[in-house]
């Protein structure tokens, strides 16, 4: 059972969920995104590896037990509305299910970046 303590800080979603933003301990990109219950979030913090609620298959999945692409755990933070987690993991492989470092790379979407005088204005 989750620390009672934590478990009161804690916002979930309508499902029950937090969301995990997964970062890389050593350079600070992020990696992923994922899901956790209190159950999910109560063995990421007691195991060392990180551990997720899949939505689509209904069940817990530590990463990296069918791939072998591991996340160990350095450090979980909780956000100050407790709604959200920031986990920083040391990757062993592939973060992505389609096989890259990161579920972020081939994503970027045009947007407007302002210059350092428009951000002035």
């Amino acid at each position: 059972m989750l620390d009672p303590a934590l478990a009161a800080r804690l916002k979930h979603d309508g499902a029950g969920l937090l969301t995990a933003v997964v970062q890389d301990a050593s350079d600070l990109r992020v990696l992923m995104v994922g899901w956790m219950d209190d159950e999910a979030l109560r063995r990421t913090l007691t195991t060392g590896r990180v551990t997720y609620w899949s939505r689509s298959r209904g069940e817990y999945w530590r990463k990296g037990d069918t791939s072998g692409h591991v996340q160990f755990v350095r450090s979980v933070a909780l956000d100050c509305d407790g709604d959200t987690l920031l986990v920083q993991v040391d990757q062993v492989g592939a973060a992505c299910h389609r096989g890259t470092d990161t579920c972020f790379d081939g994503g970027d979407l045009d947007a407007v970046v302002l210059t350092e005088k428009e951000r002035a204005l």
